[in-house]
């Protein structure tokens, strides 16, 4: 069975449009037509019907739905597994939020390196709804986002919190902050919640990002104020280009480690999970010693 028939199948559940499944994968329509009547025919069963409503699945679609699932899973470890990892016994494909391969990446890829001596790992960085969707069909085996997409193939777990400083290459107080002069921050759709709720006279400020390197690069070319990840802000701040804005609240956004589910009680992906609770946890203790000290 060719894979574009299981991909179209998988595709056409989530939109129930023809058009906009073709769109999605980049074919004709009676591309998308064809290559359900070939897995029809050889399924001998209809799996969708088509009427001015719209296209919905059959009984018969919607028991095959989630072995489809399986099959494309099956499918995407199948080419991983043949893949070269050079002299390793295997690659692990590691998705990670932009903000999260600063400084902090360092520590988390030398644990797993350590934990895992024959793994060679492939480690990028992107947004959570596209990791979510790479964990999905398998072109990712494990990622750490900032908004938990809910899917019946993916596990979530919390792993711990980012906190978020607002810096400033103009003033150390937030009543003096600009609106004029602020750079509006949105790394997530909970973070802008919390921003909105926190600073509701700076949310609508002229310029936003999504993205702390941007947001610094911004900062020091512009002026003004924001806010960046932490480790960022620090050393913003150390370097003698921002100040940081004392009196402004920290916005913690937090982070969700995700897998396939079928990968959830691996003994790989477990050890990754636990070292990177212990990660955030050691985060958590630095950062009450440093609160209690200053």
């Amino acid at each position: 069975m060719q894979i574009e028939l299981i991909e179209t199948f998988l595709d056409l559940c989530e939109t129930k449009n023809f058009n906009r499944t073709a769109d999605r994968l980049r074919v004709t329509q009676s591309t998308i037509s064809g290559r359900i009547q070939s897995l029809e025919a050889i399924l001998g069963r209809t799996l969708f019907t088509r009427s001015r409503a719209g296209t919905e699945l059959t009984l018969e679609g919607l028991k095959f739905e989630p072995h489809a699932r399986k099959l494309r899973h099956s499918w995407a470890e199948a080419l991983h597994a043949t893949r070269t990892a050079g002299t390793a016994a295997m690659r692990l494909r590691i998705g990670m939020q932009h903000d999260l391969t600063g400084n902090m990446i360092g520590g988390w890829v030398r644990d797993f390196r350590a934990s895992l001596p024959d793994t060679a790992f492939y480690i990028e960085a992107d947004y959570s709804p596209a990791m979510s969707s790479d964990l999905q069909i398998g072109a990712l085996d494990f990622a750490m986002m900032y908004t938990a997409h809910m899917h019946p193939d993916l596990y979530f777990e919390t792993l711990g919190e980012i906190p978020y400083r607002m810096i400033s290459t103009e003033v150390d107080r937030l009543g003096e902050v600009r609106f004029d002069r602020y750079i509006v921050t949105n790394f997530s759709p909970a973070y802008g919640a919390a921003h909105a709720a926190l600073l509701p006279e700076l949310s609508d400020a002229p310029v936003s990002s999504g993205e702390s390197t941007t947001v610094a690069g911004l900062l020091l070319s512009l002026g003004g104020s924001a806010y960046v990840i932490e480790e960022m802000a620090q050393e913003l701040i150390a370097s003698g280009k921002c100040h940081m804005v004392r009196d402004a609240p920290p916005i913690l956004q937090t982070v969700y480690a995700g897998v396939h589910l079928r990968n959830r009680h691996r003994p790989m992906h477990r050890r990754l999970l636990h070292l990177l609770r212990a990660q955030f946890a050691g985060r958590r203790l630095s950062e009450r010693i440093r609160v209690a000290k200053s």
